[in-house]
């Protein structure tokens, strides 16, 4: 994209005053981390908990108050708790599936927010699973070795697996090799 492509101060404004109009038309306040949603329903005061309805299943969840059209309805999430907020809202919290996107929207009928937009809070390598933070401590020990102009650790093992080769096997003419 060329820098006249790029959006303008103004656009961008446009753009997140449009969102936020948008999003503040929706039946419920919603709020997101990388790893979860946390969702806040407006009930009428006074609201208790036998006056709702509530429905969390492993692929989907309704809230809403008995007898009526539900407030809201989400299919797919993995864990998901709620309680009711001083009788006045029902608290949604839902852990993510693929903890690694962030949503566009609670609803796939509502509004979409830009995710490009977001700006992720600060997190500690600890907060990750195994497999997650390897990946991350790997990027950032060959980006630290890319600036230092240093072999990644990819291209560090491919050279020590040559290395090996080449001492197995003294006779052969490796001169001409070339890393890629």
């Amino acid at each position: 994209m060329s820098s006249s492509d790029a959006p303008t101060d103004v656009e961008n404004k446009a753009a997140a005053a449009k969102e936020a109009a948008e999003q503040a038309t929706l039946p419920y306040k919603w709020t997101q981390t990388i790893q979860e949603v946390d969702i806040s329903v407006p009930v009428p005061p006074g609201t208790r908990a036998r006056d709702l309805v509530v429905d969390i299943k492993s692929t989907s969840i309704k809230v809403g108050l008995k007898g009526q059209e539900p407030i809201m309805e989400r299919v797919t999430t993995d864990e998901c708790t709620w309680s009711l907020e001083d009788q006045k809202s029902v608290s949604i919290q839902l852990e993510k599936v693929n903890k690694m996107e962030w949503w566009e929207h609670v609803l796939t009928h509502h509004p979409k927010i830009d995710t490009t937009k977001i700006t992720p809070e600060n997190s500690n390598l600890s907060d990750l699973d195994g497999e997650t933070r390897a990946m991350v401590e790997k990027m950032m020990y060959d980006q630290r070795q890319k600036e230092m102009g240093k072999p990644t650790s990819d291209e560090q093992k491919k050279a020590d697996m040559l290395k090996k080769f080449q001492e197995q096997h003294p006779e052969m003419d490796f001169s001409n090799v070339k890393m890629t």
